[in-house]
């Protein structure tokens, strides 16, 4: 019988890197603050047009939140030809995937407002417009990667081609 696995708060985050030791801990300093600040900024911009988004279209209490589902499948369909871009096309600055594709994307997209969403339709006695939402927002997602992913691969193939 194998030992017990220590708690998960206990494993080191990076298997090179053992969080415990303080020289390795130090590893992470000069590194973390760029990274942090990219986030940041980026969070910020594209939450501002989230909010813009909701701003220009509202939804009334009880309706169906068309403004959240359609802010997270244009997100999504960006993040999947922007990691086109970043794998298959150009190399990328290393602040450039944590700025735009958590920063930028992560406060644009908005899955807390979806949950939060589905809370207040069941909450207002719209269960089955909660469970539509639900579902449609899943497949709109999942959608729009792969749209997103797809389009640009075939746009960078032929691109490629010789002519």
């Amino acid at each position: 019988m194998s030992e017990p696995r220590p708690p998960l708060a206990e494993e080191p985050v990076d298997s090179d890197v053992d969080l415990h030791v303080p020289e390795q801990r130090a590893e992470f300093r000069p590194h973390a603050a760029p990274v942090i600040a990219a986030v940041a900024v980026g969070g910020a911009i594209g939450a501002c047009g989230r909010y813009g988004a909701g701003l220009l279209w509202p939804t009334a209490a009880g309706a169906f939140p068309w403004t959240t589902l359609l802010v997270n499948a244009v997100g999504c369909a960006v993040i999947g030809v922007f990691m086109v871009l970043i794998t298959d096309v150009f190399t990328a600055h290393r602040l450039l995937r944590p700025f735009f594709g958590t920063g930028v994307l992560g406060g644009f997209t908005t899955f807390s407002t979806y949950a939060n969403d589905i809370r207040a339709l069941i909450d207002g006695g719209h269960p089955r417009t909660a469970l539509a939402y639900l579902a449609l927002t899943l497949v709109a997602a999942l959608a729009a990667v792969w749209a997103g992913a797809t389009a640009t691969r075939l746009l960078v193939t032929a691109a490629r081609r010789p002519r």
